[in-house]
């Protein structure tokens, strides 16, 4: 048993002390450690896909694909851990969170690492089978699996660690460990791919940014919050506490990932291993943008978690305002990719990629705007403990997706890859709108929903598309220079944020959009006569 007695830092307690909801400056840290991840795996890229070849990165995305299930518990854990952290924060209940942070980690080391084991061992063999891979593309997929394998421990146990800053809305040390860990990864990249261009070498390079991460979370929360640590043990109480929200957040993160992986299975299984390069390319793209907009949002989860006392009309206006913001956020940041999708792979990455991927580009970007629609219900849902219905939707989500694929694929080849997300992410949208009206009862419930999600995200879809037709009709030129493309997507995403917010000053909710949007740009910008 874990001593409860505890020996208070001073600067524990001046963290606690701090303003409990600073959420602009937490999305600000977040948004700055994503960018700063998202442009080196993106410059970074383009190297590895040209030393590699199309078919290797295929081979590694594979990989990384066939233990991406092992990220439902690691997620499941981390999320539930910092949820039951959040509401451990006042110092009389410190002895609770050791208690629950020490089952936290015997759940990582114990149950991680098995999973880990399993991987490494089975995993090769399976994928041998599963996507008739042979040699030379498959020459180190056993060493390719261990390192996967052992990358997915580190990052389970760092998400530990991590969601002790987390809990405590400590964003800005969260930024710095991720910064530093992505710097050692593509780092590691430039150095080790061209003396050993092997998909093993590229996912062992992954595998050591995720064990820096587990290094610095560590001695960082060893020297800055000690008094929150505790060795490695069960308490009963504790694991209920955990497995009480984790058991259904599991399955919420299987069909998450059934979701986002479904495509590369088909292809995997269909095709051979280059088109799953392509779609790799592609859903990399889209994705970066997309978790960015997610990372931005991400500070709503410990966020909803403090408000649970507050009342059912405070809650929801600030859940329907907060989906806007992130909504016409999403719909301008991906919308703009679709405009310059050609263009922009073919800069990136090559004219062969460019030609194959870019209609893929473009209908998972739409997805990507429809799913993040979601986003800030899945967080508030997770918050209030309603994990069941996080569930529901993932699940949903993953069936949706995986039965659309395995119907389109084989009709309409690799290129129908990205539609079954598009349905997924509809099925997920309908699903969050009926849990929303029996969680809520509120009067004009359907008009929030309008004016809150749909209408940004439609009118962003739109815009998006009519930007794409009229960049076609004007004839441009694949091989446009960086500043040129880059100076395109601005323009792109510039034009769709602004009609968003102008139709959303339709409405009687056009006000309280506005006052937001005020609120966010003095935030940021030394501007007062806004």
């Amino acid at each position: 048993m874990i001593e409860r007695s505890i020996s208070r830092r001073p600067e524990a307690d001046m963290a606690l002390k701090r303003s409990p909801t600073d959420l602009l400056g937490n999305s600000a840290w977040n948004a700055i450690a994503f960018a700063a991840a998202v442009a080196l795996n993106l410059l970074v890229l383009p190297f590895v896909v040209f030393r590699l070849g199309v078919a290797a990165f295929g081979v590694a995305g594979l990989v990384t694909a066939c233990v991406a299930p092992a990220l439902a518990f690691s997620n499941a854990l981390a999320l539930s851990t910092t949820r039951e952290l959040a509401l451990r924060l006042e110092p009389s209940e410190r002895g609770d969170a050791r208690l629950l942070f020490a089952t936290a980690v015997m759940l990582a080391l114990a149950a991680g690492g098995s999973i880990a084991i399993l991987f490494g061992l089975a995993g090769a063999p399976l994928a041998r089978l599963g996507f008739h891979l042979s040699r030379p593309s498959a020459d180190d997929l056993g060493l390719a699996f261990v390192l996967a394998s052992t990358g997915w421990f580190c990052q389970c146990l760092s998400a530990v660690f991590l969601a002790l800053f987390t809990a405590r809305q400590d964003y800005r040390r969260v930024a710095s460990i991720s910064i530093v860990s992505t710097v050692v990864a593509t780092t590691s990249m430039l150095l080790f791919i061209p003396r050993w261009p092997q998909a093993s070498t590229f996912l062992g390079c992954q595998a050591l940014g995720f064990a820096t991460s587990l290094l610095l979370a560590f001695g960082w929360s060893r020297r800055v919050i000690g008094d929150w640590l505790a060795r490695p043990a069960i308490d009963r109480g504790a694991l209920g506490d955990l497995v009480k929200v984790g058991s259904w957040q599991l399955a919420a993160q299987g069909g998450a990932l059934i979701a986002a992986q479904a495509d590369r299975y088909l292809l995997g299984a269909l095709l051979q291993p280059q088109f799953v390069g392509f779609y790799t390319i592609a859903q990399r793209l889209e994705e970066a943008v997309y978790i960015g907009v997610l990372k931005v949002g991400e500070i709503l989860f410990p966020f909803f978690s403090a408000l649970q006392t507050e009342a059912d009309d405070r809650k929801a206006d600030l859940l329907f305002r907060s989906s806007w913001i992130l909504n016409v956020l999403a719909a301008s940041a991906l919308g703009g990719l679709i405009p310059v999708a050609g263009p922009l792979l073919h800069l990136w990455t090559g004219a062969e990629v460019a030609a194959q991927a870019q209609r893929v580009l473009v209908i998972l970007s739409i997805a990507g705007i429809l799913g993040s629609s979601s986003n800030v219900f899945a967080f508030y849902l997770l918050a209030q403990g309603r994990s069941s219905s996080n569930a529901l939707i993932s699940l949903l989500t993953g069936v949706f997706t995986l039965a659309t694929s395995a119907i389109a694929l084989p009709y309409f080849g690799w290129q129908a890859a990205g539609w079954s997300a598009c349905t997924g992410m509809i099925a997920q949208m309908a699903t969050v709108v009926i849990l929303l009206r029996r969680h809520f009862s509120l009067t004009g419930m359907w008009l929030r929903l309008i004016h809150f999600v749909l209408m940004p995200i439609g009118v962003g879809i739109a815009t998006a598309l009519a930007l794409r037709y009229g960049f076609r009709s004007a004839q441009l030129d694949q091989a446009l220079g960086w500043w040129y493309v880059g100076g395109l997507y601005v323009l792109a995403a510039g034009v769709i944020f602004a009609v968003a917010v102008a139709v959303s000053q339709a409405g009687p909710y056009g006000a309280a959009c506005w006052r937001d949007l005020r609120v966010i740009v003095s935030r940021f910008l030394p501007l007062k006569a806004i």
